[in-house]
């Protein structure tokens, strides 16, 4: 009898994959389900970016495997693109390891740190990845609590109290996914330290800089950070690239040449057209970033029209491409308001508990959807509520 390795033990399928196969049914059965729920880009790149792809592909030389460690092109144009956004020197030659998305980052960096019993902290609500990696790697999760009293920041007072002897990587992510929190200097600086404290890894997840969002900031830009972080960044969300899987891992030349050793023997580089289009799109400028951010805003506008109709509470200047929102006190949890609204409006919104316990009384609403599906929205849950 075949059966699968112990380190799938408790690794569930993606809630979201699982999800979409199920609203893939409603919709053979006629219901049209208008999915608010998962954060991928409707938007297009730039037509430039495209036009790059387009124009290297044809040509008969650019079909071979690629440098490991990605094009000096790409790295020198994540390089000016740091300096530029976030005022971080990387140096393009030994800080940077571009990534088939920043996805398998997350997954690189726990095999190469973790070894079966050492643990991890985890942001409590925060992206289910985390999880599921640092149990791949056979590493032990240890949740820490973000709390809307506190501004959806880690507590290091609550930390402090935590065993920490066997930790060896802490996850943190912001703009937060998926409360939507900015960061702060204070707190910032607040995570160094407590990083440098006790000789933990901060791994630092920071796709959202740019959506809703005037000033991106890294965690690098912290002095000393790179002494104790490592940060992955991403085209899908600030470039609308989700699909092309271009992201990028920067710290010190330490920490690129140990997740080298992990990444080098999992894939054989990236399609160079990819790369060098992927340059193009970091080197766009301000213009770019205020279109994309014109548009998250027209739509935001419509989901705060919906969360009112569902009578749920939410600060209006989270960042990034989705609503957290909390929920009326008469629902149990989010996963009963979201299956109530799916099955009798056929509107799809993301139950808050699949991001761990402290979601639970929560949903989240996705802003990659037109302004004419948002208003359909709103009309059919109208409909619903008036019957």
């Amino acid at each position: 009898m075949i059966t699968t390795s112990k380190r799938l033990d408790g690794i569930g399928e993606y809630y979201f994959s699982q999800k979409l196969r199920e609203i893939d049914e409603l919709n053979k059965q006629g219901k049209n389900i208008i999915n608010l729920g998962i954060g991928s880009p409707d938007l297009p790149p730039h037509p430039d970016v495209i036009k790059i792809l387009q124009e290297e592909s044809a040509k008969p030389n650019v079909h071979a495997y690629q440098s490991y460690k990605g094009s000096p092109i790409l790295r020198n144009a994540i390089s000016s693109w740091y300096k530029e956004w976030y005022h971080v020197e990387v140096n393009a030659d030994t800080e940077i390891l571009p990534l088939i998305g920043s996805k398998e980052g997350i997954m690189h960096i726990c095999m190469t740190y973790l070894n079966e019993g050492d643990a991890a902290l985890l942001p409590n609500p925060g992206y289910p990845t985390y999880r599921s990696a640092v149990k791949l790697a056979g590493g032990i999760c240890i949740d820490y609590d973000l709390k809307e009293e506190k501004n959806w920041f880690p507590d290091f007072e609550e930390l402090e109290k935590k065993e920490l002897s066997n930790v060896k990587l802490m996850w943190v992510n912001y703009p937060q996914m998926p409360t939507g929190k900015l960061p702060t200097k204070k707190m910032f600086e607040s995570l160094i330290a407590f990083g440098k404290k006790h000789s933990i890894l901060i791994c630092h997840d920071n796709p959202y800089s740019f959506i809703l969002n005037d000033e991106p900031m890294s965690l690098l830009n912290i002095n000393g950070s790179k002494e104790i972080v490592i940060e992955l960044n991403s085209l899908s969300k600030s470039q609308n690239m989700a699909g092309w899987r271009i992201g990028m891992l920067v710290g010190a030349k330490e920490r690129i040449d140990e997740v080298l050793r992990f990444k080098s023997n999992m894939d054989s580089g990236m399609f160079l057209p990819m790369q060098l289009a992927a340059a193009k799109a970091l080197s766009l400028g301000k213009d770019w970033y205020e279109s994309v951010n014109k548009v998250y805003a027209d739509r935001r506008k419509i989901v705060f029209e919906l969360l009112n109709l569902l009578n749920c509470q939410f600060d209006e200047t989270q960042a990034g491409m989705f609503v957290w929102a909390k929920i009326p006190n008469d629902y149990t949890d989010g996963f009963e308001l979201s299956d109530k609204i799916l099955y009798n409006a056929n509107v799809f919104i993301t139950p808050g508990g699949i991001f761990g316990s402290a979601g639970e009384k929560y949903v989240r609403v996705s802003l990659c959807s037109t302004v004419e599906k948002l208003q359909s929205s709103i009309n059919r849950v109208k409909e619903f509520l008036e019957k």
